[in-house]
C-alpha cells in the first residue's frame, strides 16, 4: 500500500509538473514565433519603427508610434473613467448593498464581462457614437474647448469614443477583482474601528480599502491589460486612422487594432514583417505592464507587513 501510494504521489507530481509547465511553454512559444517572424523588420527599420510616425505600406514605410500612442491613450482614457467606478461597485457590493441587492447587481457585473467585444463594437456604433457626436462632444467643446484635447472636428469615431467603450469593457474586470479583496479584509479590521466609533465611510477608506489596497492595484493592472489589447471593439469604433492627433475627438488607431484590420491585406515580406513586430511590441507591453503591477503589488505587501510588525 505505502508502494503504491509513492508511486502514485509521484505520477501525481509529475503530472501536475507538466501542466503547470505548459503556459510558460505555451508563452515562450509566442514570444520565439513573434521574434522569428518579424526579425526582418527588426533588422531592416530599427528604432525608426518604433519612433517613426508615418504608416505607409506602399512606400514601405512603417512607423509604430501613432499606433502605440493611440494604444497608450485609449487605455488612460479607459483607466481614468472606469476604475474610479468599478472602486465604487466593488465597495457597494462589498459593504453597502443589502444581500439580495448584493446578488442581483453581482450577478450583472459578472454577466457583463461574458458579453462579446464585438457586441460591445455594434452597441457603440449605433448607440453611443450617434449619442456622442449629437449631444456630449458639442457640449464638451463649447465649454472646454480652450482645451486642446477638445478642439477639433467632431467625427464621433474617435480616440475619446474608443476609449469610453473601454472603460465600460474593463468596470466587470476591475470591479469583480476588487470586490473580492474587499470581501477578503477581516470582519475585525472593520469592527476595531466601529468600536471606536467611526463611521461607515471611515471603516471603509481606513480599513478596508487599505488593507486591500493590493488586490484593487492588481485588479487596475488587469484592467488596464484588457483594454492595451482589446481589438475588436476599438477597430469598430476609432477610426483607423494611423497619426498622433492632440484632440481626442480626431480618429486613431491602436496596436491590436492595426494587426485585425491590415494583416489579411499584408501581402509584401517587410509589411507582414512589420505587422508581426507591431504584435511583438503588443505582447511586450502586456508584459511589462503585467510585471510593474506584481512589483507594485509585493511593494504594498511588504509595506503592509513592515507597519504591522
Amino acid at each position: 500500500m505505502k508502494s503504491g501510494g509513492s508511486a502514485g504521489d509521484g505520477s501525481f507530481r509529475i503530472l501536475v509538473l507538466v501542466v503547470a509547465s505548459a503556459l510558460p511553454a505555451l508563452f515562450l512559444a509566442y514570444l520565439i514565433v513573434l521574434a522569428v517572424r518579424s526579425s526582418s523588420s527588426v533588422i531592416k527599420f530599427g528604432l525608426e519603427f518604433l519612433i517613426g510616425t508615418s504608416w505607409d505600406p506602399p512606400k514601405d514605410i512603417f512607423g509604430a508610434l501613432p499606433m502605440i500612442y493611440g494604444s497608450v491613450v485609449t487605455s488612460a482614457i479607459a483607466l481614468l473613467i472606469g476604475v474610479p467606478i468599478s472602486i465604487g461597485v466593488a465597495v457597494f457590493l462589498s459593504e453597502v448593498a443589502p444581500r439580495r441587492t448584493r446578488s442581483a447587481v453581482g450577478f450583472v457585473v459578472e454577466m457583463l464581462a461574458a458579453v462579446p467585444s464585438v457586441v460591445y463594437g455594434l452597441w457603440g456604433i449605433f448607440i453611443l457614437t450617434p449619442f456622442l457626436r449629437v449631444e456630449i462632444y458639442p457640449f464638451l467643446q463649447e465649454y472646454l474647448g480652450f482645451l486642446p484635447i477638445f478642439q477639433g472636428t467632431i467625427y464621433g469615431f474617435s480616440v475619446l469614443t474608443a476609449g469610453l467603450i473601454l472603460s465600460i469593457m474593463i468596470i466587470p474586470i476591475v470591479s469583480s477583482i476588487s470586490r473580492d479583496a474587499l470581501r477578503a479584509v477581516p470582519d475585525s479590521q472593520r469592527e476595531a474601528l466601529y468600536a471606536l466609533g467611526a463611521t461607515r465611510g471611515e471603516v471603509i477608506w481606513t480599513a478596508v480599502l487599505s488593507n486591500a489596497r493590493a488586490g484593487v492595484v492588481a485588479a487596475i493592472f488587469l484592467g488596464f491589460g484588457r483594454a492595451f489589447g482589446e481589438t475588436m471593439a476599438v477597430t469598430m469604433l476609432i477610426g483607423n486612422t494611423a497619426q498622433i492627433s492632440s484632440s481626442l475627438f480626431a480618429p486613431g488607431y491602436t496596436l491590436a487594432s492595426l494587426i485585425a484590420n491590415q494583416y489579411s491585406e499584408a501581402i509584401a515580406p517587410d509589411y507582414i514583417s512589420a505587422i508581426v513586430e507591431i504584435g511583438l511590441v503588443l505582447l511586450l507591453v502586456s508584459v511589462v505592464a503585467n510585471l510593474l503591477g506584481r512589483l507594485i503589488v509585493r511593494r504594498f505587501v511588504a509595506t503592509k507587513r513592515f507597519q504591522t510588525t
